[in-house]
């Protein structure tokens, strides 16, 4: 058999690869050497196996960490290579005070691992709802042997060391008298059966790692950082076990006028100092088209209106949000001649009283006046 090369050769990658450099990496190598792709080739079959093994191994934190430290060496490692109790007579001296015999519980297949995609969405996709198709690397159950690790998919025979229990107990003799102990079986790694005829395709795993593409409906109403649930579109659990979850993130980009808070949209509008004196028909833009409103006479900078109903939809069903309009006065830096004759004009018919006003609030005229250089 030849030798196994270097996980991080294989996927083409450095050392210090980071998951993303991993995860892309991968992506280009399965869909080169992909069976669908390369049908009949059995060269490139073997390379995608090779490409996915490489994968399992560097994309879990501490199976990486083994492999980093002892090679393909860690891959035949029982349990944990750090520390603990796990073969030591120590271990069995304290399981059989605390523990009444082995911690160790068979509960059946361990689910899958949940899997989580963030997704960037434009301002209007998340207030109105959006079918995206987002792409994602997840291990699958291998379709040649439905997940028994065995060719063909046959039955695992059961260990002959532990028969099937995933424990072997021995008699303990101790200062304190005889101690019954368990400790998990080193022929099978407490697993209860032995892999004798290891399925070719996933090379006796049970789970092959495959990109998949998932359309995901975004619901109207969706805000930052929340989160979608896809039940079942995680990986799928060792030994049959059931699969994990998609957790799906949104981001969404900023619009160039509205903001959101909650379900109401907001917009800061700018007027002519002639429309908000004596009011005007005006169009405001909205998410669903333009409406026309009338804004009424001595109408103030900073006055606020609302348009029922043009804001965000309830995520849960209930009314759809306002849109919050913010009036703002803009008074022209420059004036014609015949502009500031009617500025002037107006200045006098209005006469030159003034009125105190709360600290730091600059009225009407002030505003005038800076525009008239005055």
């Amino acid at each position: 058999m030849s030798e196994k090369r270097d996980y991080y050769d294989v996927l083409g990658v450095e050392r210090t690869a980071s998951t993303d450099e991993l995860k892309r990496a991968y992506r280009k190598l399965a869909r080169k050497y992909h069976p669908d792709v390369n049908s009949g080739d059995t060269a490139a079959e073997e390379q995608f196996k090779e490409v996915n093994e490489a994968y399992e191994t560097l994309s879990d934190p501490d199976r990486r960490s083994a492999y980093d430290r002892f090679g393909h060496a860690a891959n035949g490692m029982g349990g944990s290579p750090f520390g603990g109790f796990t073969n030591s007579p120590f271990g069995d001296l304290f399981e059989s005070f605390f523990g009444g015999g082995s911690t160790r519980q068979r509960t059946g297949p361990a689910r899958g691992q949940d899997l989580q995609v963030t997704v960037d969405l434009a301002f209007e996709e998340a207030v109105f709802g959006v079918d995206r198709d987002v792409e994602i690397i997840r291990l699958e159950t291998c379709e040649d042997c439905h997940g028994t690790r065995m060719k063909d998919g046959q039955t695992p025979p059961r260990c002959a060391t532990c028969g099937g229990t995933g424990e072997v107990r021995r008699v303990q003799q101790t200062i304190l008298g005889q101690f019954m102990t368990s400790t998990p079986c080193s022929t099978c790694r407490g697993e209860g059966v032995t892999i004798t005829d290891p399925c070719p395709r996933c090379r006796g795993r049970g789970r092959l790692s495959q990109p998949r593409t998932i359309k995901v409906t975004i619901p109207p109403g969706i805000d930052e950082s929340q989160t979608l649930r896809l039940s079942g579109q995680g990986e799928s659990g060792p030994s049959g076990g059931s699969p994990g979850n998609l957790y799906v993130k949104v981001r969404i980009k900023s619009h160039p006028h509205f903001t959101r808070q909650g379900k109401q949209i907001h917009l800061q509008l700018g007027v002519n100092v002639a429309q908000a004196m004596i009011g005007d028909e005006i169009e405001i833009e909205t998410l669903d088209g333009p409406v026309m409103f009338k804004l009424p006479a001595g109408t103030q900078s900073g006055q606020q209106f609302r348009l029922r109903h043009k804001g965000v939809p309830d995520l849960r069903g209930g009314d759809r949000g306002d849109q919050l309009v913010t009036i703002h006065v803009v008074i022209p830096k420059t004036l014609t001649p015949e502009q500031r004759d009617l500025v002037e004009a107006l200045a006098d018919s209005l006469g030159s009283e003034v009125t105190p006003q709360p600290a730091n609030h600059r009225g009407f005229f002030d505003k005038v006046k800076d525009a008239l250089g005055v």
